[in-house]
């Protein structure tokens, strides 16, 4: 078990991310494919990756030297996921970040590493001694496996962290902390003011006025993750609720129903609002409850919304694939329900035919 020791301070300074870490998905998803874990949400997606293997030996490459560094249910290096805060953490600001780490830190972790009974990493005594090409190598390899074996699934990391992070944001914003730890179960307990979160070992963390940074993860499965340095900014990687997460678009058709103006602007709507309920979007495009339920099922189905419930609400979110058809101008489910700014109270009481379309 980790116990995660809060002060008032730092129950003033958690934070959500605003969208997916792209070095946690990576570090993440190499412990996928080292086991058969999670078959429902991610044997189609190993399936995938077996198949670029075998013809891009780049990506080979690159994933046997990342696994060496992250081997499943053992220590790996905490240089591999700095963290880095903002609007839009981007792959090429992660990998900077990592190509800057420190000498000395590097040869610290990787004789951690090395002591947890890892297989030797290829490259690793160069690595060790800061050599500028080894570092290179790293870069090129955290790139081309995330560009290989993540970017054809995109799509749905966003629309699982951004829907994860709506949900959990709302919670926060109506509830206050109390709210938002509830979301954590069961993978994680709230005894004020202390978290005591699903881990392999009995470990205490305390934050000391740092805060805490939560992180959703697509490829994060069953238990948070934690870094071990205990110096470091503190950081709770979880698994992203992919529940939420639409099938998959199974044809144009579907695009083609959402050309009405009333669906244009549920989408709309709800791309701002990013975890509004039916009766809030149903009443700001000027529809009944009823017709905004029905028009909200077809945006659903054809995979620009994602609907949860939060006890007795229905709140929906914009998918990535959504905010792409409504352009580049709009902010994102991770920017709106981060910061809140635009976070509207809910009603006092929903309509009793308030459910999920």
């Amino acid at each position: 078990m980790l116990r995660i020791h809060f002060t008032g301070q730092d129950l003033e300074s958690i934070r959500l991310a605003r969208g997916p870490d792209p070095l946690w998905e990576i570090v993440c998803s190499v412990c996928r494919l080292q086991t058969r874990e999670g078959a429902l949400a991610f044997d189609p997606w190993r399936r995938q990756v077996r198949a670029r293997l075998l013809r891009d030996g780049t990506a080979r490459r690159a994933a046997l030297a990342l696994r060496g560094l992250v081997p499943f249910g053992a220590y790996f290096p905490d240089f591999l996921t700095p963290p880095v805060e903002g609007h839009h953490v981007t792959l090429r600001d992660s990998v900077e970040r990592v190509l800057a780490t420190p000498r000395g830190r590097l040869r610290h972790e990787l004789a951690l590493l090395a002591a947890s009974g890892a297989r030797p990493v290829p490259g690793a005594a160069a690595l060790d001694g800061g050599d500028v090409t080894a570092l290179g190598v790293l870069g090129d390899g955290l790139r081309a496996y995330d560009e290989a074996l993540l970017e054809p699934v995109r799509d749905r990391i966003g629309a699982a962290v951004g829907a994860d992070l709506a949900w959990r944001t709302r919670a926060l914003v109506t509830g206050g902390t109390a709210a938002l730890m509830a979301t954590f179960r069961p993978m994680a307990v709230w005894r004020p003011p202390v978290l005591e979160v699903d881990y392999p070992v009995r470990r205490d963390l305390r934050l000391e006025g740092r805060g805490l940074l939560l992180v959703p993860s697509y490829f994060c499965w069953r238990r948070p993750i934690t870094l071990v340095d205990a110096g470091q900014s503190p950081v709770l990687v979880y698994p992203a609720d992919k529940t939420v997460v639409p099938a998959p678009v199974t044809g144009f058709a579907a695009l083609t129903a959402l050309l009405g103006p009333t669906r244009a602007a549920l989408l709309h709507e709800a791309a701002g609002r990013a975890c509004g309920t039916t009766s809030e979007l149903a009443a700001a495009v000027g529809i009944s409850l009823p017709s905004g339920s029905q028009q909200l099922a077809v945006l659903r189905e054809a995979g620009l919304l994602t609907t949860r419930r939060a006890g007795k609400y229905v709140l929906h979110s914009v998918t990535a694939l959504g905010l792409r058809l409504l352009g580049d101008d709009l902010a994102g489910p991770e920017q709106w329900c981060a910061n809140g700014t635009r976070a509207r109270n809910l009603p006092v009481q929903e309509t009793a035919t308030e459910g999920i379309p």
